[in-house]
């Protein structure tokens, strides 16, 4: 068992359906295997606890995955996905201990740049990443809502800081969404040896996945639709500069000296050789 969380519009959708080309594993998008996990901690707590033994909740919390992937062969690695794993780290690492979470990160910016980009490709609809008119009106109402704490990128992004600099951190592996679409090779060739498992030949020039239900849902289409060549296509930003610069400096992960996480990112300049550049 593993988990698949990180930032919104940063390449899990990706990673998903590169790890469904290797028949032994089973993934997808976003489940509610998280929300019924924190769910049922909650009535656990509440009234009757007291009868309820650390032993018990263990059993009950583990039956949570076991029933809820019964389908999955018995030889099958199973990745479950949602971003706010990240935030029940210490409970995944008690119930779990080897199993790893990988977050797939990127620049926050470009974050907000491909869910803004996205916006405009569906201008006739209205969105439900957002909450009303008010907030959908501009890109500054669009992106100051998206960067709330409880929502799409705000929420995930203060999970995966939590889980960066956490005790558990060792079972995280940070992939920045650059280096999967320049280099996606060697990125899924650390990524099986962080798991433990076999190499596999992966096909990044022929692939297929899509949730048009999961995205018609939230009345954005395109959300989960994939690309079928793995590659890193460079472009212009459609965020103001004040915007882009502000959310630039948000990508924590790149500052990893305090941090037990392990990291797939492009090699970054060291300050002599940046020096020698300009």
């Amino acid at each position: 068992m593993h988990f698949i969380a990180g930032l919104p519009r940063s390449g899990s959708t990706l990673l998903v359906a590169l790890l469904r080309q290797n028949p032994r594993f089973a993934a997808r998008i976003s489940s509610p295997l998280c929300g019924l996990f924190g769910s049922m901690i909650g009535a656990m707590s509440g009234e009757g606890a007291a009868f309820i033994s650390d032993r018990q909740r263990e059993r009950i919390l583990r039956g949570l995955f076991e029933a809820y992937y019964a389908e999955a062969g018995s030889d099958q690695v199973v990745f479950d996905t949602n971003r706010m794993w990240c935030a029940r780290l210490p409970a995944l690492v008690r119930l779990h201990p080897d199993a790893r979470v990988i977050c797939m990160v990127r620049n926050v910016a470009w974050v907000m740049d491909s869910i803004e980009r996205l916006i405009r490709q569906n201008a006739l609809l209205a969105s439900r990443l957002f909450g009303g008119e008010e907030e959908r009106a501009t890109v500054y109402s669009r992106v100051e809502a998206l960067a709330q704490r409880g929502r799409l990128v705000g929420a995930s992004w203060c999970a995966l800081k939590e889980a960066f600099y956490s005790p558990e951190a060792g079972n995280l592996l940070i992939v920045e969404y650059e280096y999967l679409t320049r280099a996606p090779d060697n990125t899924m060739r650390l990524i099986y040896e962080f798991i433990g498992e076999v190499p596999f030949a992966h096909d990044f020039s022929a692939l297929s996945y899509d949730e048009p239900e999961f995205d018609e849902w939230l009345t954005t289409p395109g959300l989960h639709r994939v690309r079928p060549e793995v590659r890193f296509a460079p472009r212009r930003t459609l965020l103001p500069p004040d915007l882009f610069q502000r959310f630039e400096a948000q990508s924590f992960w790149n500052d990893a000296t305090p941090s037990l996480a392990n990291i797939v990112a492009p090699r970054k300049p060291r300050a002599a050789e940046r020096e020698a550049a300009e």
